[in-house]
Formats: structure tokens, C-alpha cells, sequence
């Protein structure tokens, strides 16, 4: 009696422990943690285009000034959050210096964290004794940037069907030439590697160069003081939209004093008649940089968008 009791003491024991899972095994750093930043010459080895012989003046670390020498910093999220999906980073600072470290570095922190590789542009400031035509200088950065993060994808598992672009202020006036110009290469690109971003978020963008439009320190800086009308055209955004513009998420203040939302109002207009897909979201007070607005406010819009236009996953083929 006592021996059958024992024998069912043992198989419920037994029994039980099927039933408790063993103990996980520890997570590997590797696939846990994102990797170190890495930073690269945005034109490796080969020759800086349009750009003229000098010293390398660059200063300064979170406000940047004088860059001639472009480069890319590259964040990946940790493998077990990675998407896939990566975005082209273009920080801001009127064409006059970049805000590196609010809309460059914190920013990819951000993305990163939800499982999207952020590459932050550090773009030349045009300047005509460093550049042959200044006007051209900031966009052949950001074509050169597209084509890095496609020329990368496959060693970063990296989908290059799901590659966008996110600029702010004066940041976000390259991003929209960037979606509107990309057809036309600035730079060499003997692969034939596509230029265009798959999406665009613009955030309190500069988009026109017209005079009422414009934010004219940016529009000096790039253009110079009396450009032609040729020029003001060529490098405002909103005439240059068509069917095949990517789509585009706007976000700007009502009460922005330094950039007018008259900027993104008009694009807006622009890419809705082409029949292009695109939100607006136009916060009441918040001024320019969003100074007034909780962080995480602003920048859930942008994930909610991500999410919801299915930017995070894989394209059905």
C-alpha cells in the first residue's frame, strides 16, 4: 500500500514538472543592447563633390558650424527590436550651423528604441569658399545618404524598401528637396541605387524659398541674397511635387515665430492635389522646435503614423 502511494507521490511529481518551464537562458548582449554608434566619411574614400580645396574649420559638438567634410553616424536598435526599417536623420539650424545633438542625436536615440536605424546626416553648410555651387551642397549630402543606407541594407539586415527621411526646420526643407528631386542625381551613383526616400516626416519644415513664404535666413544662406526667380522655383518644395513624391507626414505650431506654418500649409496642398498620401498634424502653441510641447507628445504622432501606414513591416510583394 504504502509502495503504491509512493509510486503516485513520484508521477504527480513528475507530471509537474513537465508542466514548469525550464528556466530561460539569459539574454545575449548581442541581440539585446544596440550596438556602439558608427560614424563614416559620407563619401568614404572618393573626393567630396562640388567642394573646394580648404582647412577643415568645423566646430562645435550639440550646435555644429562650418562642416565641409559630410558625414553619417549610424545607430541600429538591438537585433530583437530591429523592423527593418530605417530612416535618413537631417537635423536643423537655418542653413547657418546644424542642431546636431536635439535633432540629430536624441532624436535617432529615439528611433532606435523602437526598432528603426537612424542615420544622422551631418550635411555641409553651404558656404562659397568651401563649395563650387553652394545651392546644391546640402542636397547632394542627403542623396549621398540614401544611397549609403541602400548600399549598407543587406550587411545591416536593413529592408531598402522601407528607407525614409525625417528632417527639421531648415533640416526639413532638405528632406522635402530630397522627396522631390530624386530623380535627378547630384552626385555619382554608377549602381543606379535609388535616391528616393520610401517616406518623408517634415518637422516645422522650412519648404518654400518664396519671399512671403520663406524663412529668409535659411533662403539667404542657400540661394544667396537675390536669386532668380529660376532658383526660388528650383528649390521650393511645394512647385516641385508630383504623383511620384513619397508620402509625407507634416507636423508644425500654429504660433511657430520663426518658420511660418504657412510652409507646411502649402505643402501639404501641393502634395494632396498630386494625389499624394499625407497627414498634418498642426499643434495650436508649441513655437518653433516644439519648446512647448511634451516630447513624447510630438514624437508618438510620428510612431502612431509609422505604425498605422505599416512602415514597421515588411511590404506584401
Amino acid at each position: 500500500m504504502i509502495d503504491l502511494a509512493k509510486a503516485a507521490l513520484w508521477a504527480a511529481l513528475l507530471s509537474l514538472a513537465v508542466l514548469i518551464p525550464a528556466k530561460a537562458a539569459p539574454l545575449d548582449p548581442a541581440q539585446a543592447f544596440p550596438p556602439k554608434m558608427q560614424s563614416f566619411a559620407l563619401y568614404g574614400t572618393a573626393a567630396i563633390p562640388n567642394s573646394k580645396p580648404g582647412p577643415d574649420e568645423e566646430n562645435g559638438t550639440g550646435w555644429v558650424l562650418k562642416v565641409s567634410r559630410p558625414a553619417i553616424q549610424v545607430y541600429l536598435p538591438a537585433k530583437i527590436k530591429a523592423t527593418g526599417a530605417s530612416v535618413l536623420i537631417i537635423p536643423g539650424g537655418g542653413y547657418a550651423g546644424l542642431t546636431f545633438e536635439y535633432e540629430g542625436v536624441q532624436q535617432a536615440q529615439y528611433f532606435v528604441d523602437h526598432g528603426i536605424a537612424a542615420f544622422v546626416l551631418k550635411y555641409r553648410l553651404p558656404s562659397d569658399q568651401t563649395m563650387t555651387d553652394k545651392s546644391i551642397g546640402p542636397l547632394q549630402d542627403a542623396q549621398q545618404g540614401m544611397r549609403f543606407i541602400r548600399l549598407h541594407a543587406k550587411e545591416w539586415a536593413l529592408d531598402p524598401a522601407r528607407v525614409g527621411v525625417i528632417g527639421y526646420s531648415a533640416g526639413g526643407h532638405i528632406a522635402s528637396t530630397l522627396a522631390t528631386h530624386f530623380e535627378k542625381s547630384t552626385i555619382d551613383n554608377p549602381d543606379k541605387i535609388s535616391l528616393r526616400p520610401d517616406f518623408q516626416i517634415l518637422v516645422y519644415p522650412v519648404i518654400s524659398m518664396t519671399a512671403k513664404v520663406t524663412h529668409m535666413d535659411s533662403r539667404n544662406a542657400l540661394l544667396g541674397p537675390s536669386p532668380s526667380d529660376d532658383l526660388v522655383a528650383q528649390f521650393s518644395s511645394e512647385m516641385q511635387v508630383t504623383a511620384k513624391t513619397p508620402p509625407a507626414l507634416l507636423l508644425h505650431a500654429v504660433d511657430d515665430q520663426l518658420v511660418d506654418i504657412d510652409n507646411s500649409i502649402v505643402y501639404l496642398e501641393a502634395l494632396r492635389h498630386a494625389g499624394v498620401p499625407v497627414e498634418a498634424r498642426f499643434f495650436e502653441k508649441g513655437q518653433h522646435g516644439f519648446a512647448l510641447i511634451p516630447r513624447d507628445r510630438w514624437q508618438g504622432t510620428i510612431m502612431e503614423w509609422l505604425t498605422t501606414q505599416g512602415w514597421l513591416y515588411p511590404k506584401a510583394k
